[in-house]
């Protein structure tokens, strides 16, 4: 085990989170404690051909990055590739002007597309480089015909063939046996990435090693996508007991507080969705989303992987809305301040109004309509149904639920006293983007009831020049929704209180009561 070559992925791997951004200091705190660890190989980042999406410093590591960090490492430096996304023109932009610097390219590779990634290593190694064959989805293999057979095929184009745990389900026994048959088809060194959705890749990590691997992956803290990787520090620090390798913890401490802040900010590292995920081999990306999402409870999202494990488009399906009467406006209530602050004379208009639909995007501040002298609906997406029962619940419930149209990505959650009044949307035709937006959803179903009179309240928007990512993800989604509304209707939205939207119309409640 002391032989064991170790991977550092950290700025790679660990870019999922960051957008491979990372601050100066902590990457050159980084590079000085590998400098003094047991670690042979740094991963450092991507080479990707241009995306539309923002993509970091390590997420293209140009050049100039590559050369600060030569200068201040001795210790071989690695890039990845997305097999998927690079052809063979490529490489001569991507891989050629790296030589001197980087000594190994890793390549991503989907199991599906084995022959062809193995002529795009042959063409890599070609050009003086070592070239690391990472295949993805290993739980996954056996749904492959021949794929063990192709192995061979990598001893002349690879100089390394690594085992990609992609979903972090994997349990030490399968580890074993499927490390017993690659080693005995390759000639070239064989490595390991573990995920920890199951908390398993330390003990995965430790049974590919047992079967013969010899060159195991980790990142510090953990830090990678989804539930994150094998901690660089409970690896060193195990085989520093069991394998008697030289581990300065001083060096070892220093890079774990480098990246804390980090831990603390993204909070990265398993949960019931990432176990559920591991286990039935789901997509790790679909899941990150869910779980970054402002929206999902942990509820919503396992109900939306109970469905997949039970292959359902759908947990419930409703009856589609036929509004039988057209209401004269509508008012959309979102969850901003606003609402308690002018709820009087939001109170006040409806009475004054007859004929006026309240929609309930959120059911944030839903207890303050429970004797409003209208029609309620109440949208039901994500949480909602949730905060519907804390915040009405069965004893004061009086109105229609409304949901996204069938299927939908999360399932459907519509509390047990709702069941009998709760129906679906057709469709969501006002907008083409942020169709799942409960705002969309509010917006949809405001012009089925009312048509062009439509009002928001309590759409406040986020005050500041600095917004939290929530915030700022927020406030680009609903400026979306307002902007493409107008386009296809043809009118701009009005908010009755407040707002700081640019897209809408702001008035004042108080001139029309």
């Amino acid at each position: 085990m002391k032989n064991i070559q170790i991977i550092d992925c950290t700025l790679r791997d660990g870019g999922y989170y960051t957008s491979w951004d990372f601050d100066s200091q902590v990457v050159d705190a980084y590079l000085a404690a590998m400098e003094k660890l047991p670690v042979s190989y740094l991963e450092i980042g991507y080479r990707n051909n241009p995306e539309k999406a923002y993509l970091g410093e390590f997420g293209y590591t140009p050049i100039p990055v590559l050369e600060d960090i030569r200068q201040k490492t001795t210790r071989k430096l690695a890039v990845m590739l997305n097999e998927k996304s690079v052809r063979p023109d490529d490489l001569d932009t991507l891989v050629k002007p790296l030589k001197g610097l980087v000594d190994m390219f890793r390549m991503a590779v989907d199991p599906a597309n084995f022959d062809r990634a193995a002529d795009l290593a042959a063409k890599v190694r070609s050009m003086g480089f070592e070239v690391g064959f990472n295949m993805m989805y290993m739980s996954k293999w056996s749904a492959y015909p021949g794929l063990m057979d192709k192995l061979s095929r990598l001893n002349d184009v690879a100089d390394g063939f690594f085992m990609v745990d992609s979903f972090g389900g994997m349990t030490p026994e399968e580890v074993s046996a499927i490390c017993r048959d690659v080693l005995s088809k390759v000639t070239c060194p064989v490595g390991f990435h573990g995920h920890n959705n199951l908390q398993m890749a330390l003990a995965n990590s430790l049974a590919a090693v047992e079967a013969g691997v010899q060159r195991v992956d980790a990142t510090v803290l953990g830090m990678g996508r989804g539930a994150g990787n094998l901690n660089l520090e409970l690896l060193l620090t195990y085989m520093s007991r069991h394998a008697g390798l030289n581990v300065d913890f001083n060096e070892l401490g220093a890079v774990v507080s480098a990246f804390s802040p980090l831990m603390e900010q993204y909070r990265w590292g398993t949960s019931l969705p990432y176990m559920i995920s591991g286990t039935y081999s789901f997509p790790q990306k679909e899941v990150m989303d869910w779980v970054a999402n402002r929206v999902y409870s942990f509820n919503t999202i396992v109900r939306a992987l109970k469905n997949r494990i039970d292959r359902k488009e759908d947990n419930a399906k409703y009856p589609v809305l036929n509004p039988g009467r057209k209401y004269s406006r509508a008012i959309v209530v979102g969850g901003g301040q606003t609402v308690p602050r002018h709820i009087s004379a939001i109170r006040k208009y409806i009475e004054e109004n007859p004929g006026t639909a309240l929609v309930l995007a959120t059911a944030r501040h839903a207890s303050l309509f429970l004797d409003a002298e209208s029609d309620i609906f109440y949208c039901l997406d994500g949480s909602e149904a949730s905060r519907l029962t804390a915040n009405v619940g069965a004893k004061h419930y009086s109105g229609t639920c409304i949901l996204p149209p069938y299927p939908r990505v999360m399932g459907t959650e519509v509390p047990e006293y709702a069941q009998d009044s709760t129906f679906e949307l057709k469709e969501i035709n006002i907008v083409d983007e942020y169709r799942s937006s409960i705002t969309a959803i509010a917006l949809q179903l405001a012009s089925e009831l009312a048509g062009p009179e439509i009002y928001l309240v309590g759409y406040d928007g986020y005050p500041g020049n600095i917004l939290s990512e929530k915030e700022a993800v927020l406030t680009n989604e609903n400026n979306s929704i307002f902007n493409e509304y107008g386009r296809k209707s043809g009118r701009k939205l009005v908010s009755l209180t407040p707002s700081i939207y640019k897209s809408l119309d702001v008035r004042s409640i108080y001139q029309l009561i």
